[in-house]
């Protein structure tokens, strides 16, 4: 939710919950290298059908969002975080989270760069919020070690949402029903407390599941939910643009760092504790709702889905730190961009981005 850099908070970095990118990596080049062979016709047909096999099994959805021992999903606890969410007695004015992750415009805002509480832009784009719970590093450059930690930073943020937590919880317990909401979520702990808003901000968050999209059908074995332009922009995708080596799995994230020669002087993960200083990386966004989530990258700077494709297919500026998977030199035709495009639309849903896919009770 925040964006300005800010020193990591202390604290053990919580361990991961989804599957490591280092575990999938052997998978995705193996089908990457299949698939060019076969584009050369020097793959036989066995090969062929095991690669399409394994690019099914790696896109496969997983069922339930994860969460902490300490902190465990509940249907209570995603309404009390819902209602916190949309609460502007969290900051200094008038602002909730929501009112630069709007649901109506699939967690974003559609903005460039988010807008500060004195009306002045931030430094970064707005992130969409959709399947955080499996994600191992929060923000454009991972400073929160957990959703924890994150949902609470933009709350003090001076630029953000201004608010004194001091204010803010006599404000809160002065609310009855709001005080009877947290005795049932919270019964060994039902103070409103920075603990209690952070633990039921984070599971609301974490319940936020992208849709299922017409892309999902095809992976589970509808031959006809896409388009043959489609198939042929998921091709490119997975072997000639080699998108899937950052965009991985059925997130489209691998949860890691890159530079991918953007212009500007944004430090990003290079001025955060873990990072490499001078390196300007920042996280992989998910790919997920992305038609509903221009414009694009950190900055805000690439307007749309063809202005990306076209960053990639040349338009990156080329430097010492860029990311080593990042494809030099590719080219595309007028037609592989229109496929390419034509793909990354089916990872969005067809109806109203607001409304997540059902996360189940934990």
């Amino acid at each position: 939710m925040s964006r300005q850099p800010r020193p990591r908070p202390q604290g053990q970095r919580a361990k991961p919950r989804a599957l490591a990118a280092p575990a999938v990596l052997p998978v995705v080049i193996a089908a990457v290298t299949a698939i060019g062979l076969a584009a050369h016709g020097l793959a036989a047909a066995e090969p062929a059908a095991g690669v399409e096999a394994a690019w099914r099994a790696l896109f496969q959805r997983e069922a339930l969002p994860p969460a902490p021992p300490d902190n465990p999903m509940s249907a209570a606890k995603v309404a009390l975080g819902q209602r916190l969410f949309e609460d502007p007695r969290l900051s200094a004015g008038q602002r909730s989270c929501a009112s630069c992750h709007r649901p109506q415009r699939a967690f974003s805002d559609g903005r460039r760069r988010a807008l500060g509480l004195n009306g002045a832009p931030l430094a970064r784009n707005t992130p969409p919020l959709w399947n955080l719970a499996w994600s191992r590093h929060y923000f454009w450059d991972g400073r929160a070690p957990s959703l924890e930690a994150q949902v609470v930073m933009p709350i003090a943020a001076a630029d953000e949402m201004g608010g004194v937590w001091p204010e803010i919880l006599p404000r809160l317990n002065a609310d009855r029903d709001l005080v009877a909401a947290f005795a049932v979520v919270f019964p060994a702990d039902p103070a409103i407390s920075e603990g209690t808003i952070a633990r039921a901000l984070a599971t609301y968050v974490r319940s936020l599941v992208s849709p299922n999209t017409r892309f999902d059908a095809w992976i589970a074995g509808d031959g006809a939910a896409l388009t043959p332009s489609e198939v042929r922009g998921f091709r490119i995708f997975t072997g000639k643009g080699g998108c899937v080596l950052c965009h991985v799995g059925w997130r489209f994230t691998d949860d890691r760092f890159h530079d991918i020669g953007l212009p500007g002087h944004d430090p990003g993960r290079g001025a955060v504790s873990g990072g490499a200083p001078g390196l300007p990386a920042f996280k992989t966004p998910s790919l997920r709702e992305a038609t509903h989530t221009a414009p694009y990258m950190h900055d805000g700077s690439l307007p749309s889905l063809a202005a990306v494709v076209k960053h990639y297919a040349g338009g990156f500026r080329r430097r010492p730190s860029l990311a080593p998977n990042l494809r030099r030199g590719l080219k595309l035709s007028a037609g592989e961009r229109a496929d390419l495009i034509g793909f990354l639309k089916t990872l969005s849903s067809d109806g109203d981005p607001a409304r997540p896919r059902q996360a189940g009770r934990r």
